[in-house]
């Protein structure tokens, strides 16, 4: 599809996008950028681009497609970076989980010959590196794109079909209804779990061994979101602050109730709630976003 395709940042997104990419020949020339070194000398261990540059703006020359791949926190510095050296009529996307931060910091620094689509990849796991990725990452996963109104339609038609090829189910939305539905699915989860695994680690010693050795599948799963990239959930709670903010207030009301409904001893509540709660669950399954296989979707029992 592509001449030449830039990765900046080669995690789990800029791999997992190389592979892809190899696969299904969607790029003549896959660029690699990273601010260090061991990482650039770990990609090209494992083949990841045809070139690879410690600059970002060497990275970017006669790019066709730039694919920001860095925590968001980081974009404004890499837009400033490569303004200069971006060819008229490139696009320019990323992949970070907030939107309306990402086109608050790239766009003005951005040449207005370039066509600007920011993008997310609703698909992760709880590894990061170059070694972390693999070509199926985005199959059956939502990609959002968040392109303003006046951005160049072939634009967001060629990048939409990038992302059809590499597996990915396509939405377009604006970037702070974005902001919100993912602080809700994604960003909120990832602050519980954080959270809750943080409590077990401020137990006592013989208590906390305790609860590792014990872990239920609940307890584990949370444990799985919490080891996340900490630098790149940390962006995302700086960077989405409003609508997360809005979210845990939500929530911390949600949680005042059940407490009230345990305290008072009231199980219709209970029931009602719990009831309610596994029709998403279902939806989820529906919508072939998770499979209804025992023990999480482990066919082996393993973590994944």
């Amino acid at each position: 599809m592509f001449e030449k395709v830039t990765l900046i940042g080669i995690g789990l997104i800029g791999s997992s996008l190389s592979h892809i990419m190899r696969r299904e020949k969607l790029a003549k020339t896959i660029a690699v950028s990273s601010r260090s070194q061991e990482t650039l000398d770990r990609a090209k261990e494992l083949g990841l681009g045809d070139s690879y540059h410690l600059d970002a703006a060497e990275a970017v020359r006669d790019a066709d497609l730039v694919i920001v791949c860095t925590p968001v926190g980081a974009c404004e510095a890499v837009a400033k970076t490569i303004s200069s050296s971006l060819k008229d009529g490139a696009i320019v996307t990323d992949v970070g989980s907030v939107k309306a931060s990402v086109i608050k910091q790239m766009k003005p620094h951005l040449p207005k010959a370039v066509h600007f689509v920011p993008g997310h990849p609703v698909a992760g796991t709880e590894y990061s590196g170059p070694d972390s990725g693999f070509a199926t990452l985005f199959e059956n996963r939502w990609c959002i794109l968040t392109p303003e109104e006046s951005t160049d339609e072939n634009a967001v038609s060629a990048l939409s079909d990038f992302w059809v090829k590499c597996g990915s189910m396509v939405e377009v939305m604006q970037a702070n209804h974005h902001d919100l539905v993912l602080a809700i699915t994604s960003h909120l989860p990832h602050l519980i779990a954080y959270n809750i695994v943080g409590t077990a680690d401020d137990l006592a010693t013989d208590s906390k061994s305790e609860v590792i050795k014990f872990s239920a599948s609940g307890f584990r799963d949370f444990t799985r979101l919490a080891a996340s990239d900490p630098t790149m959930w940390r962006d995302v709670a700086l960077h989405n602050k409003d609508a997360i903010l809005e979210t845990l207030g939500r929530f911390s009301e949600d949680l005042s109730a059940l407490q009230r409904a345990i305290r008072r001893g009231d199980g219709e509540k209970l029931f009602d709630l719990f009831t309610r709660t596994r029709s998403i669950r279902k939806s989820v399954i529906e919508m072939g976003q998770d499979v209804a296989a025992p023990n999480f979707g482990r066919a082996d029992g393993s973590e994944e």
